[in-house]
Parts: C-alpha cells; sequence; structure tokens
C-alpha cells in the first residue's frame, strides 16, 4: 500500500515538475517583454516599414501603372497589371499592430510625444489602406488578441468611415503635439527616422496629411471637406503645415544591407538585374522632353547610344558611328519595323506603357533580353547606389501641400492665396528636392508650364513631382481623370485600375465580411470576368463621379 502511495505521488511530482518546465522552455528569453519594453524599440520598426512600404508603392508597380517607368522584364504586374487578385494587405496591417502597441505602451508610460507620433502613423496607414482597396476592417481591426468572433473575422468598415476616423484621430495628433518640446517627458529622437524627434515636424505632418485627405474627398463631400481645409488655413498657429521642403516627411536608407537600403540598387545586387530591368516610361519622358523639365537629368540617364536613320545612308547600313547607331531605311523594312515605331531622339528615350517586348523596344541588340538595351534611357546612376542624399522614402513633402493648396484656390476655397502663387511654389519646392533651385526661374518661363489655370496643367505637374511616390499621383488621377493616361496595348483592361484586388486569404478565411464589402462596389464595364472584386471596380470615393473614365 505505502509503495502504491509513493508511485503516485511520484508520478504527481514529475507531472508537475514536466508541465513546469514545459512552460519555461515555451517562453522565449530573447523576446521583448511587452509589459516593460521600451515603445521607441518598436516605434522605430514602425517608421521604417511604412517608408519602405509606400516606396515600395511609388517606386514599384504603381509606378508602372501611372508610367512613370516600364519594366523590360518581370513586366507583368508593374506594366500590364496583371496582379494575380491577390495583393495582400498584411504587411500594412503588421506596422499597425506594432504602432498600436507603441501607442498602447506609450499610454502606460504617459509619453504624449509617442501617442502622437503612433497616431499620425495610424491614420498614415489606415490611410493607405482605403486608399488602395477601399471598405477594410477598422473599427474592429488591430483586436485579435482578444479571441471573440467579431474581432478574429472583423467586419469592414465604410470607405467614408475610415476616411473620417483618420482625419478625427490626425485632429488628436494636432493636440497631443502642440506643446514645446521641451514640455515631454519622453524622447524619440534616437529612433525618429523622419525628423529625428522633432515635435513640431510631426505636428506640421499631422495637419499636411489632413489636407490630403479633404482634398481626396474634395467630391464625395465638398461641403465637409471645404471647412475642414479652411479651418486649417486660416489659423496656421493652431494647425501648422508643411510648407517648406526642409519640413518633408521622408526617410533616408543606412546601406547595412539590402533590407535596409535602396532597392534595385547594385550594391547588394551582384548581377544589377533588378536596377537593369526599371527603365524610363516614354509617357514621362516626352512629358519632360517637351517642357525642358531638368529634373530629367536628375532622374534618368541620356539614351547610350541614340538611333539615327538617315535615307542618304547606303542600303544596308547598321552600324555604330560615333555614339550613334546609323540605319538606312532599307533595313527597318527589312526587319518588318515601322518608322514610326522607333524613337530616335538624340537625348532621352522612354519605354511605350504595355507594349508587346518591351525589351527589344527600339531595336535592341540583347539577343539574351538580359535588359541591356542602349537605345532606351536607363535610370541615373544614383539609382544604382545602396544610399545617398536624394534616395528618400517620401511619404509626404511641400510640393504636394503647394498642389493641394493650389487646387482648393482653384474651386474657390479660401485657403490664403490664388492658385498661380500655389502652383509655381508647388514647382519651386519640387525643384528644391531635387537639387535644381537654379533652374527654376528659366523652366517657369517655359510656354507650357507658365499656369494656364487648368486643373489638367497642375495635376500633370504634379504627376511629374511625384516620381518615386506615384501612389499619391495614382489617388490624384482617379479623382481628377489627370494626366490623361492611356493604357497600352497589352494591358490586361483597356484603361487603367483602380483599386487593390481584396487577397484570395482575405475572401477565404473572412468571406462573409470581404462578401459584404465587395458588394458595396461599383461595378464597371472594365471589371469584365473579375466580377465586383475587380481592380477597375469603383470604391466610394469615386462613386458616381464620373472619374476617371
Amino acid at each position: 500500500m505505502k509503495l502504491k502511495i509513493f508511485i503516485a505521488a511520484w508520478g504527481a511530482l514529475m507531472a508537475t515538475s514536466c508541465q513546469e518546465n514545459l512552460l519555461d522552455m515555451n517562453v522565449n528569453p530573447n523576446q521583448a517583454d511587452t509589459e516593460t519594453t521600451n515603445p521607441n524599440l518598436v516605434l522605430t520598426t514602425v517608421l521604417t516599414e511604412a517608408g519602405k512600404t509606400i516606396l515600395d508603392l511609388g517606386y514599384g508597380n504603381i509606378a508602372g501603372v501611372m508610367q512613370h517607368t516600364q519594366k523590360d522584364g518581370w513586366a507583368g504586374s508593374h506594366n500590364l497589371y496583371d496582379w494575380n487578385r491577390n495583393n495582400s494587405w498584411a504587411g500594412y496591417y503588421a506596422i499597425l499592430r506594432n504602432n498600436q502597441y507603441v501607442y498602447q505602451r506609450s499610454v502606460d508610460l504617459n509619453f504624449e510625444l509617442q501617442q502622437g507620433v503612433s497616431l499620425v502613423m495610424k491614420s498614415l496607414m489606415f490611410g493607405l489602406i482605403t486608399d488602395l482597396w477601399g471598405d477594410a476592417p477598422y473599427s474592429m481591426a488591430l483586436l485579435g488578441t482578444e479571441g471573440s468572433p467579431e474581432t478574429t473575422f472583423p467586419a469592414f468598415d465604410t470607405q467614408e468611415t475610415i476616411y473620417r476616423g483618420v482625419l478625427d484621430d490626425l485632429e488628436r495628433a494636432n493636440q497631443i503635439l502642440s506643446r514645446p518640446q521641451a514640455e515631454y517627458t519622453s524622447t524619440i529622437s534616437d529612433v525618429d527616422v523622419y525628423y529625428g524627434g522633432d515635435v513640431s515636424k510631426w505636428r506640421k505632418l499631422a495637419n499636411s496629411l489632413k489636407l490630403r485627405y479633404y482634398m481626396r474627398l474634395s467630391d464625395k463631400l465638398p461641403d465637409f471637406a471645404r471647412e475642414g481645409m479652411e479651418a486649417i488655413m486660416a489659423n496656421p498657429s493652431q494647425y501648422p503645415i508643411i510648407l517648406s521642403p526642409s519640413d518633408d516627411a521622408s526617410m533616408g536608407f543606412a546601406n547595412n544591407s539590402s533590407a535596409v537600403s535602396w532597392p534595385n540598387n547594385t550594391v547588394f545586387d551582384a548581377n544589377q538585374s533588378n536596377y537593369r530591368r526599371i527603365k524610363m516610361c516614354a509617357t514621362l519622358v516626352e512629358s519632360l522632353r517637351e517642357k525642358n523639365d531638368p529634373r530629367i537629368a536628375v532622374w534618368a540617364n541620356p539614351v547610350q547610344i541614340p538611333l539615327v536613320v538617315d535615307e542618304n545612308l547606303p542600303p544596308g547600313t547598321d552600324r555604330i558611328e560615333n555614339s550613334r547607331r546609323l540605319l538606312s531605311p532599307d533595313v527597318l523594312v527589312e526587319r518588318n519595323i515601322d518608322i514610326n515605331d522607333i524613337n530616335q531622339n538624340p537625348d532621352y528615350v522612354g519605354i511605350p506603357p504595355a507594349i508587346p517586348g518591351p525589351q527589344v523596344f527600339n531595336m535592341s541588340p540583347d539577343a539574351n533580353q538580359a535588359s541591356f538595351n542602349p537605345h532606351v534611357s536607363w535610370l541615373n546612376d544614383i539609382y544604382r547606389e545602396a544610399t545617398g542624399p536624394l534616395l528618400r522614402a517620401r511619404i509626404m513633402s511641400a510640393s504636394e501641400i503647394y498642389f493641394i493648396l493650389a487646387e482648393a484656390a482653384m474651386k474657390g476655397w479660401s485657403v490664403g492665396g490664388s492658385a498661380e502663387e500655389y502652383y509655381n511654389t508647388a514647382i519651386q519646392a519640387s525643384f528644391a528636392t531635387w537639387g535644381l533651385n537654379n533652374q527654376y526661374a528659366d523652366y517657369m518661363a517655359e510656354e507650357r508650364v507658365t499656369f494656364d489655370g487648368s486643373l489638367k496643367q497642375l495635376i500633370e505637374q504634379k504627376w511629374i513631382a511625384s516620381w518615386t511616390a506615384a501612389a499619391e499621383a495614382w489617388f490624384d488621377y482617379r479623382r481628377t481623370g489627370y494626366p490623361e493616361l492611356e493604357a497600352g496595348p497589352f494591358a490586361i483592361r483597356s484603361v487603367l485600375p483602380v483599386r487593390y484586388y481584396y487577397m484570395i486569404d482575405e475572401r477565404n478565411l473572412n468571406a462573409a465580411n470581404t462578401e459584404t464589402a465587395m458588394g458595396r462596389l461599383e461595378i464597371t464595364n472594365f471589371a469584365e470576368i473579375d466580377g465586383a472584386n475587380s481592380a477597375w471596380s469603383k470604391p466610394w470615393v469615386i462613386q458616381g463621379t464620373g472619374k476617371p473614365w
């Protein structure tokens, strides 16, 4: 009997001991303790991941949509909008979850500076999600740890609800960030890769983002947008905004590894293929050339070997001489090439959008299709580097703000200046950003640049200024129809897309809520086989506007 009792006691002791050991083993000794971690350790991840995400849009596939660039390899998603119905927002919500921790931990510690900054970042990321997809999880998002069905499979808030919530959070941020720097009990100077911890600049970003979203709503909620923007402009001490390129929200790169370097650089890419496959788009190149715009020399290299077709050359001529490729017309005929399908510009040549065979455009001799085409313009050599003064993720700029104010003035809103004044200053700010202050006056004297009072001209200039930040140009295009871009012949639709697809995972895992959100999209003639969940279905913000097509 005693033996049985001993065995039972020993078994219970071992079970308890094993359980405790297993629990101990299940604790990651390298993981930060959420109860004690300084929020700054997470804030830097929020800022850097958000910056990279925005750059990936504006320098990646959306630069292809907005015809800043084209790829001559791996071109489907960039040139043709072939997005495979799987545009994931997982990375966006990952940033928001980290940001939510920063906010909640800062509330616990009474770190008001971090609270204000995290509200700005929350607004920036949720604003971007609704810009890209439309309706999305918002009020019930970021609550998954609660474990209820409503938080595990959240409903999608309407796009209007999200925009209004973003504006409310930005107002809260403006208030929290309104005190002098010395009055805050915490600092972010060592982790703030945008502003080095300067609270006044974060406050300007908060209010500048409000201007962005009021303009975004200007066709759908014109009275609401006008009142909001006029309130900001009527009280600059209460609502400071970004008015100088020195206050631009942007992020440089550390050059420690490929993950923290300018994308597609050649420092961490031995064969340079990612750099080589991105070329200038003909749409942007021709717009810059016709205006004698000096920014083209900052963004692109001149074509290495221009084409010259000369009827005075002997038949069969196809040779390189004095860094030019000389061709007799019969060579084109023999190769079944129409002279109108090649580009003989002596300086800059772009690839037309969504053409068949972009890798061999303009008679490329690159038989291996390895993107060595010498007859089109490559990006400027600065984009080979991993870091540099001009290589920055651009979140918001003074140039964008002045273009917004110029458009508001054109609408007759009271924003403290004329449309022409703001238009001129917007271009000047862009020139300053790219180190071209000394060429601004000559540029403004160009007939095609002098302000003509049209929204078309204003938005086209804003589109040019959005180089490497093309997502904002896309959102402007949706609501204005400018610039007047045409889809190329091989694009999967005959017009440009206006949103991202809801991804397959969300449709499978959160089917009912996704279906409800899809039902609020406006199906267009261009949605075709996609059905409601199409990149050519219109979200609320452009429904009923007749834009962009």
